[in-house]
C-alpha cells in the first residue's frame, strides 16, 4: 500500500535580504516601538519616514525627494521598502540603483525618466459592460486541428457564472481562454469579463468555500449581487510608463483601459518626448473630466553617489516638473568627489544645489543588542533555530565586522550543524564557519600586510 505526504497549498516564497519587512513599526501617535514589522532600533529615522509616508498619503509632497544617509548596513534600504509596505500596493514604488543609468543602449536621462514615468500612478475609473460572478463551471471545448497532424485545438469554451440573483452561461472565444488560464481561474473563483473586449480579471475565491480544506488560499471575495450582465465600475492602477509602452506602438481600442491590454513586452527602444507630451495631454483630459486620479508614487534611488553631475543636473529639473513622484535617494557615502567631475567634493556625492533641496534622513549603527534582535529576526524569517548563546556570539561578530557579514554566516551555520546532526545551531557551529570566511575588515588588513605578495 502506497502512502503518500498531502502538501500544503501555501506558495513557497524565497527569502530575500528584506523578507521581514512588514512596514515602518510605528504606534499610533507616529513613535517608532522599538522592534516592530521587522525593523529594529533606529527609531528617528524610521519616525522621520512616518511623517514622510504622511505627506505623500496626504498629497503634499510630490516633486519633493528625501536622502537616507548612514553607513553600510545600518537599515536605509530596509526603511525604503518599509516605506512602500506603509503606502501599500495601489501606490506605486519603483526601485533603483544609481548604476542603472549607464547603458550602452539607453541614454542615462532615458533611464531615469522611464522610472519616474514607472513611479507615477493613475488611478482610472470606467462604467464597463461585464458578465461578473462565481464560476461554476469551466469547459473547454476541443475539436480536431484544423491545420492537421496530430493534437486537438479549443475552438471555444463554456463558462458558468452565477451571482445571488441568478445565473448563466456563456460561450466564450479561445483567446479568452488564454486570459482565464493567465488568471488561474478554476471553479469557485468570482471573476469578471469585460463585454466589449474579452479581458478577465479574477476578483477572489468566493467565500462560499472559506470552510472546505483550501483555508491557507488567498483572499475571499463575497458571492457578486444583482445579474450576471451588468454595467460595474471598474477601478485600474496603471503607470505613466505603462501609457507610453502601450502606445508607443498603438493596436486598437481607443479607451484608456483598451490600451492597458494591449502592453508590449519590454523592449530597449526610447519612447519619444513628444509622445511622453501627448500622453500628459490625454491623462490630464481624464482627470478634468474626473475619470483619472494622479496618484504620485515613490522612486527610490539606491547607491545615489553613483550618479554623475549631468544625471544629478537632469534630476533637478525633472523634480520640479508637473508631474514628478517622491524620490527616495539611499548612500553610504561620507565627502566624496561628484561622479563626472575631477575636483568637486561634495557631501554623499551628490551636488549642493540637489542637496539642498533635500530632507536628510539619518541612520545609525546598531547597537549589539540591536544586532542580536536583528539576527533572531533573520534566523526565524530563515526557518532556522540558534540556541541564546550562539546568537550572542554571532551579534558579537557582526559588532566587530558588519551586520551583513553576521546575517550571511547564518546559514553557512546551519549547514554545518545540520551536517554535525543538530537541528539547532550551537556555537561551536558558528565558531567554525568564522574561522572558514573572512569579513571585509579581516580581508584588508591581510591584503595590507602581505599587499607584495598580490598582483597590483
Amino acid at each position: 500500500m502506497k502512502v503518500e505526504e498531502v502538501k500544503s497549498t501555501v506558495k513557497t516564497q524565497r527569502i530575500s535580504a528584506h523578507s521581514h519587512i512588514k512596514g515602518l513599526g510605528l504606534d499610533e501617535a507616529g513613535y517608532a516601538i522599538t522592534a516592530a514589522a521587522g525593523l529594529v532600533g533606529q527609531e528617528q529615522a524610521r519616525e522621520a519616514a512616518g511623517i514622510v509616508v504622511d505627506m505623500i498619503k496626504s498629497k503634499k509632497m510630490a516633486g519633493r525627494a528625501v536622502l537616507l544617509a548612514g553607513p553600510p548596513g545600518t537599515g536605509k534600504t530596509a526603511i525604503a521598502l518599509a516605506i512602500a509596505q506603509e503606502l501599500g500596493n495601489k501606490v506605486p514604488f519603483c526601485p533603483m540603483v544609481g548604476s542603472e543609468v549607464y547603458s550602452s543602449e539607453i541614454k542615462k536621462t532615458e533611464v531615469l525618466m522611464e522610472n519616474f514615468r514607472r513611479a507615477i500612478g493613475l488611478r482610472i475609473r470606467e462604467t464597463k459592460e461585464v458578465y461578473e460572478g462565481e464560476v461554476s463551471e469551466l469547459t473547454p471545448v476541443e475539436t480536431e486541428n484544423p491545420a492537421g497532424g496530430y493534437g486537438k485545438t479549443v475552438s471555444h469554451v463554456v463558462i458558468g457564472l452565477r451571482t445571488a440573483k441568478g445565473s448563466k452561461q456563456l460561450k466564450l472565444d479561445p483567446s479568452i481562454y488564454e486570459a482565464l488560464q493567465k488568471e488561474k481561474v478554476e471553479v469557485g473563483d468570482v471573476i469578471y469579463i469585460e463585454a466589449n473586449s474579452g479581458a478577465v480579471k479574477r476578483q477572489g475565491r468566493s467565500d462560499a468555500f472559506a470552510t472546505e480544506f483550501d483555508l491557507e488560499a488567498e483572499e475571499y471575495v463575497p458571492l457578486p449581487k444583482g445579474d450576471v450582465h451588468k454595467k460595474k465600475e471598474v477601478v485600474q492602477d496603471v503607470t505613466l510608463h505603462d501609457l507610453d509602452a502601450a502606445n508607443a506602438k498603438p493596436q486598437g481600442g481607443q479607451d484608456v483601459l483598451s490600451m492597458m491590454g494591449q502592453l508590449l513586452k519590454p523592449k530597449k527602444t526610447e519612447i519619444t518626448d513628444k509622445l511622453r507630451k501627448e500622453i500628459n495631454k490625454i491623462v490630464d483630459k481624464y482627470i478634468d473630466q474626473g475619470i483619472a486620479e494622479l496618484v504620485p508614487g515613490v522612486l527610490f534611488i539606491d547607491e545615489v553617489h553613483m550618479l554623475d553631475i549631468e544625471t544629478f543636473t537632469y534630476l533637478h529639473r525633472a523634480l520640479e516638473s508637473a508631474i514628478a513622484p517622491i524620490v527616495i535617494f539611499a548612500t553610504n557615502r561620507g565627502r566624496c568627489i561628484i561622479r563626472g567631475t575631477d575636483d568637486i567634493v561634495s557631501p554623499h556625492g551628490v551636488p549642493l544645489d540637489l542637496l539642498d533641496r533635500l530632507l536628510i534622513i539619518r541612520t545609525l549603527p546598531y547597537a549589539k543588542n540591536e544586532v542580536e534582535q536583528i539576527l533572531k529576526l533573520r534566523a526565524s524569517t530563515e526557518g532556522l533555530e540558534i540556541e541564546q548563546d550562539s546568537l550572542s556570539a554571532l551579534a558579537e561578530i557582526g559588532t566587530q565586522s558588519t551586520l551583513r557579514y553576521a546575517v550571511q554566516l547564518l546559514t553557512p551555520a546551519s549547514l554545518t550543524a545540520k551536517t554535525n546532526g543538530r537541528t539547532s545551531i550551537t556555537k561551536s557551529d558558528i565558531e567554525e564557519v568564522n574561522s572558514l570566511f573572512l569579513d571585509a575588515k579581516s580581508s584588508a588588513k591581510i591584503l595590507s600586510a602581505q599587499k607584495d605578495k598580490f598582483m597590483m
